[in-house]
Parts: C-alpha cells; sequence; structure tokens
C-alpha cells in the first residue's frame, strides 16, 4: 500500500471498497480480491484489503476502535496496546498538573499513542519521516474527531524543539532492515538524538523496549515496566518525576515502586511464586517477596516459596507436591506414579530444552501438573506443583 493507494481509501470510493473488503473478510484471498476487481482497480483493491486485514488484526490491541482506524503493517506492530496508551496518557497528566498540556510526539506512527494522549485532553503536534504514516496518523485523528488538537509532519524527531511544549514524547522505531532490534543504537532515530530531546525537556516520557538494558536507562530518569494481562507489553522513561523503578499491572493499574527491600533465601516451603513479568523486568522481586512473607529459593533467581497462600496480582502461586534434585529417570518415574499425562513446564535459571523434555517424559495418564526447572541453593531441581486453582 503506497501513499496515493491509501489517499484514495479515503475518499467516498475507497471507502466504499474498504467496507465492501470487510465483508469479505475470512474469504479465500484470491475470490476476495477477484470479487473487489470486478468494481475496483487492482490498486485500490490491494489497499482495501490490505487495510480490512490489518483492522481485524488490531482487534486484538484497539477492540472496537480498530473498526475506524487505519494502519501500515509496521505501524501496527509497533503501536501501543490501547489500554497502556490510556494508562501512559493518564499519568503524564497527572505529572503535569494542571492544565492541558501541550505535548510534542517525535515518533508518532500510526497514532495510537496520540489518540490516547488527545483524547486525554492534551494537545499534540506530532511527526514522522514516513509520508504514508503521517498521512494514517492524520486519518486516525480525524477518524475520531481530534483533528482541531492534533497537527502531524513529515519531519525528522531531530527537528522537534522539545523546550517548546509542556511534554516531549518519543516511541523510536524499533526495526531495521533484518526485522525487530533490541539494540537501542538501532532505533530510529538513533540513541543518542533520542538523549538529546530527552535533555532538553521539561517533562518526557519515552516509550522502550521492555529488555532495555539497564545501562542505557538515563540518570535520574524513572523506568516504568507494564504488564497488560500477565504479559510484559513495554517499558517507559520518565524524566521530570524523579528516578526509580516501578512496575505497573494493567487492566487493574496495580502499581508496585523500589524500596530497596532484599528478600531472604530459605528452602521451598509449601508455595512458589511466580512474579509477574513486569516485577521482574523492575528488580522488584524483593519487594513481591515482602507482600506474601516469602523467601527466595535461590538468591539468583525470580521464584519466591512461602509457608503460607497470600493471594496477590503480582504473582501466580502454585501449591507444591513435591522437590526434587533435577534428573530425567527419577522425574519421569515421579510423574508416571501420579498418572500426569499434561504438564505445564516453566523454567528459571536452568538450560533444559523445555520441548525436548517434554517428549523425553513419556507422559502417560488423565491428570495435570506444572514443573518447574530451577536452582535450589545452586543446584539443579525440579518443583511439581499441583495444577492452579482459584483461591
Amino acid at each position: 500500500m503506497d501513499l496515493d493507494a491509501f489517499t484514495e481509501l479515503l475518499t467516498p470510493r475507497g471507502r466504499r471498497a474498504l467496507a465492501e473488503a470487510e465483508e469479505l473478510a475470512g474469504a479465500d484471498p484470491v475470490a476476495a480480491a477477484t470479487t473487489l476487481r470486478r468494481t475496483y482497480d487492482a490498486a485500490l483493491t490491494s489497499a482495501a484489503l490490505t487495510q480490512a486485514g490489518l483492522r481485524e488484526r488490531a482487534r486484538a490491541k484497539f477492540g472496537a476502535d480498530a473498526g475506524r482506524m487505519f494502519f501500515t503493517p509496521h505501524g501496527l506492530e509497533q503501536s501501543t496496546r490501547a489500554e497502556v496508551a490510556e494508562h501512559r496518557a493518564r499519568r503524564l497528566l497527572a505529572l503535569h498538573g494542571a492544565g492541558a498540556p501541550r505535548v510534542a510526539d517525535a515518533c508518532c506512527g500510526v497514532g495510537g499513542d496520540l489518540l490516547a494522549l488527545a483524547r486525554a485532553g492534551c494537545t499534540v503536534t506530532a511527526v514522522d519521516t514516513d509520508p504514508l504514516t503521517v498521512a494514517v496518523a492524520r486519518a486516525n485523528a480525524q477518524a475520531f474527531g481530534l483533528a482541531d488538537r492534533v497537527t502531524v509532519t513529515v519531519a525528522d524527531a531531530a527537528q522537534v524543539r522539545p523546550e517548546d511544549y509542556d511534554v516531549l514524547f518519543a516511541d523510536p522505531a524499533r526495526r531495521t532492515g533484518r526485522g525487530r532490534t533490541f539494540d537501542p543504537m538501532a532505533y530510529s532515530p538513533p540513541w543518542p538524538v533520542v538523549l538529546g530531546l530527552l535533555s532538553r525537556a521539561r517533562l518526557a516520557c519515552l516509550k522502550v523496549a521492555p529488555g532495555i538494558p539497564y545501562e542505557f536507562i538515563p540518570e535520574g530518569a524513572e523506568a516504568e515496566w507494564v504488564s497488560y494481562k500477565g504479559e510484559v507489553k513495554e517499558a517507559t522513561l520518565w524524566t521530570g518525576p524523579g528516578g526509580g523503578r516501578r512496575a505497573t499491572l494493567l487492566p487493574g493499574g496495580h502499581t508496585l515502586t523500589a524500596t530497596g527491600v532484599r528478600a531472604p533465601t530459605g528452602p521451598p516451603g509449601r508455595f512458589v511464586y511466580e512474579p509477574d513479568g513486569a516485577a521482574v523486568r523492575a528488580h522488584l522481586v524483593g519487594e513481591v517477596a515482602e507482600l506474601v512473607g516469602g523467601r527466595l529459593l535461590d538468591p539468583m533467581i525470580a521464584y519466591i516459596t512461602a509457608d503460607e497462600r497470600v493471594d496477590t496480582p503480582w504473582a501466580s502461586v502454585y501449591e507444591v507436591d513435591d522437590v526434587l534434585p533435577f534428573s530425567l529417570k527419577k522425574l519421569r518415574a515421579a510423574l508416571r506414579e501420579r498418572q500426569i499425562g499434561n504438564v505445564t513446564i516453566k523454567k528459571r535459571g536452568s538450560a533444559v530444552d523445555i520441548e525436548r523434555l517434554r517428549a523425553d517424559l513419556r507422559l502417560k495418564g488423565d491428570k495435570s501438573m506444572v514443573i518447574m526447572l530451577t536452582r535450589i541453593a545452586d543446584k539443579p531441581s525440579v518443583i511439581l506443583c499441583k495444577a492452579p486453582s482459584p483461591a
């Protein structure tokens, strides 16, 4: 889909083509294209079918709003889930204080965050280097009646003047010609440019990959890891509110911040807790252990054990059935004895290949179990846990 084809999608004729393409969702691609080609040219047919497919994929991130939005393939992949963008917009307003902030969006993409910011009351001036992406972002602002709060232009992020705005928001592209990149130096714009923008902003919000190395976090910035329904989605670096580490769980809105507590280490108890990935990424396992009155099985591994069950949104809890030194023969025998035919395998601090182990276990039976491969006191171990059940 090029810019001309996308522009035609916004015309009355193009919107009719898109509506017809959406009605053909799930049909054989060749048959769908053949049907549309009876009325529309090849370029518009391709653009409509592409956009209909992207909207369908986007429902996982944007819900019902996806049916009114426009996307590019890369733009959809990098766009922020709506609930996460809304959380970030609310926090940005709270940190800014009174009044509606003027926000510079230095790498707007297709506008997922832009929409959340504008809906929250911000006035947003956004840029992106790709003309098609800019056209898509503009169309999305217009689709939700936000054009009076949003200006989107083709420009390089390096041209943005953060000092002219109340807040800087940036979401650098994390893709290269070889695919997704986890190296901040390979971001677009490059990391030194991003840091230069942050240094000139009064308040800044920078979206980064959740695996960002700690050495790239600017001094004095707060790093927040966000988990949605148990899956870590991203990290956000905030400059302005003060430093530290924070984890946030959505959709519940639970937040945990670093206190410096160090969890004790001790033997396995009746329960094992698996902390949410946002807490692990934020190095807040000690704080989670304190919440449940627990201790670490190993000082370097994020499994917590305790003698009492304490339910918390910050960890999944499993009741321990047995703890064994790791041995394929002993593990196979233990599972056979318990008539286990289905296992959920988790691991931390173990080099065992999970799929190969699953095949080697040769499971038979009608019962289920969770097994955790880990180290206890630096020794390879396996924890047999009963399948989880509600508290």
